[in-house]
């Protein structure tokens, strides 16, 4: 199976962080993460397959492929070996990418994530993929925007969140059906409990404690299946780098300190 050219923007200086986001978002979800950390990290924030710019194979998709995407990109710009931060779909992406190219990482971070689904779970996202294949993306913008941020976030019309929520909900319903369909079908058949036993870079777990898409059980769970991995949290819904930019740095500038 032939890896999908991805599209990427690369900013700042130092050693190479590689921001990768969640499903039906694209690299713009990393904004405000990236210019706090471009001082002193060159950052690469690139859009998933059938995300953004990218190219949008014709499915079926697997975590696997979205891997072997960016390890393929990685390997392209010859920044390897690099820290990855996957969110949401990102952060399956972050250990799949561990386990298949453990030359491409020196460390790897695992934001509002899973390693495996239950039954239930994947009956979900069954339904997700019906919802838009008859209603279309419109259909799941809403839901979307709920589970992704807390309730004073979507409200705040002072600050920025009223705003960012408006303009990542506006990123989704653009996202083509096709693709987002097979990238929720990647999801659904997600399992990373063996290759997680193989991952032997440093990793640090980010979970959010409002996280209803991704609760911290399941990154407890990940944590547990990768040796010498730690768990952090943050006062956020799903997508915790978007609502707690600053925070979210923070960790990865202490993480990446003792990583080294």
């Amino acid at each position: 199976m032939t890896n999908a050219t991805l599209f990427s923007v690369k900013q700042g200086q130092g050693p190479v962080v590689v921001l990768s986001h969640a499903l039906g978002c694209d690299l713009t979800m990393w904004e405000p993460v990236a210019a706090l950390l471009q001082s002193r990290y060159t950052v690469l924030r690139y859009d998933h397959r059938g995300h953004g710019h990218s190219e949008a194979p014709q499915g079926p998709y697997s975590i696997d492929m979205l891997a072997d995407d960016v390890a393929a990109l990685i390997e392209a710009q010859g920044l390897g070996p690099v820290h990855f931060v996957g969110l949401s779909m990102g952060g399956m992406t972050a250990q799949a990418l561990a386990a298949r190219h453990p030359q491409q990482v020196k460390s790897i971070v695992v934001a509002n994530s899973a390693q495996v689904y239950d039954e239930a779970a994947r009956a979900m996202w069954q339904g997700r993929i019906k919802t838009v294949e008859s209603s279309g993306m419109t259909a799941i913008a809403e839901g979307a925007m709920q589970r992704w941020f807390t309730p004073e976030f979507r409200a705040d019309e002072q600050g920025s969140g009223a705003a960012t929520v408006a303009a990542l909900r506006q990123r989704l319903e653009k996202v083509q059906s096709a693709p987002y369909m097979a990238s929720c079908q990647a999801i659904a058949n997600l399992d990373c409990r063996a290759g997680n036993a193989r991952i032997s870079c440093p990793t640090l777990v980010i979970g959010g404690t409002r996280d209803e898409a991704t609760p911290v059980a399941l990154s407890q769970a990940i944590v547990a299946s990768i040796a010498g991995a730690q768990l952090r949290t943050l006062d956020a819904a799903h997508l915790s780098a978007v609502e707690q930019p600053v925070a979210f740095a923070g960790l990865l500038d202490e993480f990446f300190a003792r990583v080294g």
